[in-house]
């Protein structure tokens, strides 16, 4: 299923790029989003909780940005899977961001999104209402945290104290 759409933020695309590209702004504007973690320069894992007509996935996800034009676009590649692949999600993902005469940044965003298993068994129109209401969730928060926040950055209670197993997980 395609998921598209735009929203606008009230600061420069400059400083709305680099809060895009924070990962733990991230955690904390991705409606269910519990941890994410940097694994590799272009990539992170993420525990998403996702709930659809009463049933709840948490899933293993992992994101590996393949394209980047800053402060233009991201294009990114989200693959993972509920607990013993229940459910397998994977979404290719554009981002862009126009900056607009009024010091504003449209933001544009499109995901090709393929669910199977225990949630892609729901109608197509019930799956992609849950996900355009997180995407708009997710608008909201972003919108709501850029607007209210000079520069970004990581809140002292997101970071985990590193370990060998949790080295750059931040916890929303």
């Amino acid at each position: 299923m395609r998921i598209e759409g735009t929203f606008d933020i009230a600061a420069s695309r400059d400083a709305v790029y680099r809060h895009i590209t924070d990962p733990g702004l991230m955690a904390r504007c991705v409606p269910g989003c519990e941890s994410i973690e940097q694994i590799s320069p272009t990539s992170y894992r993420a525990l998403v909780m996702v709930g659809v007509g009463g049933i709840k996935a948490r899933f293993n996800l992992v994101v590996e940005i393949t394209r980047e034009n800053p402060p233009e676009l991201v294009l990114s590649r989200t693959r993972g899977e509920e607990g013993s692949r229940a459910s397998v999600l994977a979404a290719d993902n554009e981002l862009t961001l126009v900056e607009l005469d009024s010091g504003t940044t449209r933001v544009g965003y499109a995901s090709e999104v393929s669910v199977t298993g225990r949630l892609g068994k729901f109608a197509l129109g019930v799956m992609k209402k849950k996900v355009e209401a997180m995407g708009e969730e997710f608008a909201d928060r972003l919108r709501e945290f850029i607007q209210t926040q000079a520069e970004p950055q990581l809140p002292a209670e997101a970071l985990v104290a590193p370990s060998e197993s949790s080295a750059g997980v931040i916890n929303s």
